[in-house]
């Protein structure tokens, strides 16, 4: 990254040392598409936000190398398109809908190579890759037009993207805190990057949304079919009528269409003649092959059912105005419950390999039946409960005074500094780790692991029980 910033000054010098001596004053700075970045605040703090954020970034990534830099350079490529619809913005009038999902185009392109580096086969560096893809909406903030466009003001789509790819970086910063700084110094920039970064980036200049241009070319429109000069194209034919109505001298000379041919061929021909005439021999009650008793050594299993039918369709609903109910999500990253309150409760339900933010403080929430989920929650005023799941994740950004696990096999939980005073209670389950953040700002998550083995003596009258302790020899 600092090459590219050194080869852009050469570049620069090089176009004021072919400018004429003479004629005025000369600009100081080269001019790129049009705008002067000199000029322009918005550009520069831009550039030096991927000088000091991005750069950093890079410069882990050079050191780890395999997937982990070609996920970062598709994270340089998606910046990269960013500032070049920021140059854009101010030389185009704001587009229609239509418009807008042209202009927005490009950048769309580098999020799909983004969420296709995370799919097939999961490679060993998979949380880095996800936590540049799930990271890269943030850089979405720029299609804001409005309170009515459906999406968050900027600086809140900036932290919400990140808490999605929060989940993934974290699970970098847990895996490598002892084997290998590198990582730990990638994910923790990559966080930067955005938190701060980008969040007092758009604060600072686009807290509203993008600045449209006002007096330059047309914004893109969505592409329609051309129509003949001269005035707009003559209106089709009205369709034709589903009975025929015309006189007997236009049927005689032209065949007829539609229903009515279909009646006229009914009525002229005989239609059962192409039957099969059905004899006595071919009658069931005449038949000797066929008998009223089934066998039971001769029944044939049922097939089964699709999984569609087992499982029910996919929800994501709130009920009676209490409930938010989540069931049969599979493969789903973005699920987002943002509308909740303190009354209402969250019941997830037969999803698998997905993630579940809830974006506000609820009652309860009861996770049920669920294989590799993970759910993000602000608080809960009652409890959290984990029941019958495999390999799931659970993080709590605030506070959440009961978190029971039963009949789980594979726990994380990650805890803030509101809920260190959980009461976790397990009964049944297997692998539960909780990862506690650390005192400083910028330390590690510390990771415990919950006993699930015990030893009960039975001393003084009655048993006591203790968890069962390793050491190795």
């Amino acid at each position: 990254m600092e090459e590219k910033l050194i080869d852009r000054l050469e570049k620069a010098v090089m176009r004021l040392e072919a400018l004429p001596a003479g004629g005025g004053v000369p600009r100081l700075i080269a001019v790129e598409d049009g705008v002067d970045a000199a000029s322009d605040p918005a550009l520069a703090a831009f550039d030096d936000l991927i000088a000091n954020y991005l750069a950093r970034v890079s410069a882990a990534a050079g050191k780890i190398g395999d997937k982990v830099l070609e996920a970062t350079k598709i994270l340089e490529e998606a910046f990269s398109t960013l500032r070049g619809l920021l140059i854009k913005v101010k030389q185009t009038q704001k587009p229609d809908m239509g418009g807008l999902a042209e202009f927005l185009k490009p950048l769309n392109e580098v999020f799909g190579k983004a969420n296709a580096s995370t799919e097939g086969r999961r490679s060993d560096f998979f949380n880095h890759q996800k936590s540049v893809a799930d990271s890269l909406s943030a850089l979405a903030w720029i299609a804001y037009t409005g309170k009515d466009c459906g999406m968050s003001l900027p600086i809140a789509h900036v932290e919400e993207s990140w808490q999605m790819a929060e989940f993934y970086n974290n699970k970098v910063l847990v895996e490598y805190r002892s084997k290998d700084p590198n990582h730990v110094e990638w994910a923790k920039a990559l966080k930067e990057l955005y938190i701060p970064g980008l969040r007092d980036y758009v604060k600072s200049f686009y807290p509203l949304g993008p600045v449209w241009g006002t007096a330059g070319k047309a914004g893109v429109s969505a592409p329609q079919k051309s129509s003949a000069p001269g005035g707009p194209a003559p209106p089709p034919p009205p369709p034709a009528s589903l009975f025929s109505t015309d006189s007997p001298k236009t049927t005689s000379s032209k065949p007829k269409e539609g229903m009515s041919a279909v009646f006229q061929e009914i009525s002229s021909s005989n239609v059962t003649s192409g039957l099969r005439k059905v004899t006595d021999d071919m009658k069931t009650k005449n038949r000797k092959d066929r008998t009223g008793v089934v066998n039971a050594a001769e029944k044939e299993p049922r097939p089964s059912s699709l999984a569609f039918s087992k499982t029910g369709p996919p929800k994501l609903e709130l009920q009676m105005g209490h409930k938010w109910v989540v069931e049969n999500q599979i493969g789903r990253k973005n699920l987002v419950i943002d509308d909740c309150d303190a009354k209402q409760s969250v019941y997830v339900f037969g999803c698998k390999d997905s993630v579940l933010e809830i974006q506000g403080k609820v009652n309860n929430i009861t996770i049920d039946k669920c294989t590799k989920m993970g759910v993000i929650f602000k608080g809960v005023v009652a409890a959290c409960e984990i029941v019958n799941c495999n390999s799931v994740e659970v993080q709590s950004q605030g506070s959440a005074p009961t978190i029971s696990v039963d009949n789980t096999a594979g726990c994380q939980l990650y805890l803030s500094k509101d809920s260190l005073k959980a009461s976790i209670t397990t009964a049944k389950s297997s692998e539960i780790n909780v990862l506690l953040p650390a005192s400083e700002v910028d330390g590690d998550w510390g990771e415990h692991s919950l006993p699930q083995q015990f030893v009960h003596i039975y001393k003084d009258g009655h048993f006591v029980t203790t968890p069962v302790s390793h050491s190795g020899g």
